[in-house]
């Protein structure tokens, strides 16, 4: 398979993996081909990336962090339960008690990282973006969990983090749609009215049964930025709970690895250098280096160029090294496509190097967003 952006499909290529809607439901199987209406249809519905059959790399696979069917329920749930803290109409007495599900879809999401210590973060948006509010929380979760367990916390400090990170903007659901999804530039008064949203999570979450006081200071915090130019209260890095550091991180990496209504998405190298560009003075240097560690900057399917010339997909990262990928090379210095593709491992080909990414060139903006 390869991992192309949506504006690199042709008409008569044929997905390698299922496409799903905001609730799980299969919206193209595989093997679907492609025609022009359908890949408008996916550009219109806020894909990124999908990736296709391809017979020089029929035997490569990515694999998802967390299966599509644990990610079928808890968008669910996350639906579910976030619509109904949005209703006007309903009183706050009478949520649903939140607590027990999104402890469950926690547990399941740790129990799938457990099967695999070796898994690194891929690109997760394999979804239509009809919902970005419930993707964007569920594949936070996902990340900060993996993050967690790197650095070692116990399992129920990481059931804290998973909950306090699935819900960290559980507050988004009282700030109204059309600023949350204007597509131009917001004015301050509209900027300030996003902001409120750390303290809406905060007031939704404190008692609320079930869910741990520390997973609501997740969602007043995750904003907050060590040298204070954060928000709501500009914290400095001492006063910021390090549960709120790690789900910064990884909020503002899916942000920018998403497309939006106001910019497109960039990949992963990309978005990784925006975090670095904010080390130490926004984000916590070695938890920079805990997520680099983990993350597939050039994801398996990706088209890349290197240095030599040759043109080519990865195939295979390196869990220790991970931005030094095996290329299977298709295309000569030349741009003729090879008749017999091979595999070049950049770990033993030191003087190789990426120079180009097949993707989106997006504008880059501020990690403070």
């Amino acid at each position: 398979m390869r991992l192309l952006p949506i504006t690199s499909l042709q008409p008569g290529m044929r997905l390698a993996r299922k496409i799903f809607n905001d609730e799980g439901v299969i919206l193209l199987k595989e093997g679907a081909e492609l025609s022009a209406g359908i890949i408008r249809k996916l550009y219109n519905h806020g894909l990124d990336y999908v990736y296709i059959q391809d017979k020089d790399t029929d035997d490569v696979t990515a694999n998802d962090i967390v299966s599509a069917e644990t990610k079928r329920k808890a968008l669910k749930e996350i639906r579910t339960h976030f619509s109904s803290i949005a209703d006007p109409r309903v009183q706050k007495s009478s949520y649903p008690i939140i607590g027990k599900t999104f402890t469950g879809i926690v547990d399941s999401i740790l129990m799938e990282l457990s099967d695999n210590p070796e898994v690194m973060v891929m690109l997760m948006s394999m979804h239509t973006k009809d919902h970005y509010l419930y993707h964007h929380s569920l594949n936070v979760c996902i990340y900060t969990l993996l993050l967690g367990k790197v650095h070692g916390y116990s399992v129920d400090e990481l059931r804290v983090l998973g909950i306090g990170s699935l819900l960290h903007d559980v507050g988004k659901a009282h700030i109204p749609n059309e600023i949350l999804f204007k597509p131009g530039l917001l004015t301050d008064d509209e900027y300030n009215t996003i902001k409120l949203h750390t303290e809406y999570g905060f007031k939704i979450l404190k008692d609320e049964p079930g869910i741990p006081l520390l997973a609501a200071h997740c969602a007043y915090q995750h904003h907050e930025r060590l040298n204070g130019s954060g928000y709501p209260r500009g914290l400095t890095e001492p006063d910021i709970h390090e549960y709120a550091k790690w789900i910064g991180i990884a909020d503002s990496y899916d942000a920018l690895t998403t497309s939006r209504v106001y910019r497109a998405a960039m990949l992963p190298h990309q978005a990784l250098d925006v975090l670095y560009s904010g080390s130490g003075t926004l984000y916590d240097r070695s938890m920079l280096e805990v997520f680099k560690s983990r993350i597939a900057i050039y994801p398996i399917g990706v088209t890349v160029t290197l240095s030599n010339g040759y043109k080519g997909v990865v195939v295979h990262i390196h869990t220790a090294i991970p931005q030094r990928p095996i290329v299977r090379i298709l295309f000569n210095e030349a741009g003729e496509r090879l008749q017999a593709p091979f595999d070049l491992d950049l770990l033993a080909h030191h003087s190789v190097m990426i120079t180009a990414v097949e993707g989106m060139n997006a504008h880059m903006p501020s990690p403070t967003v």
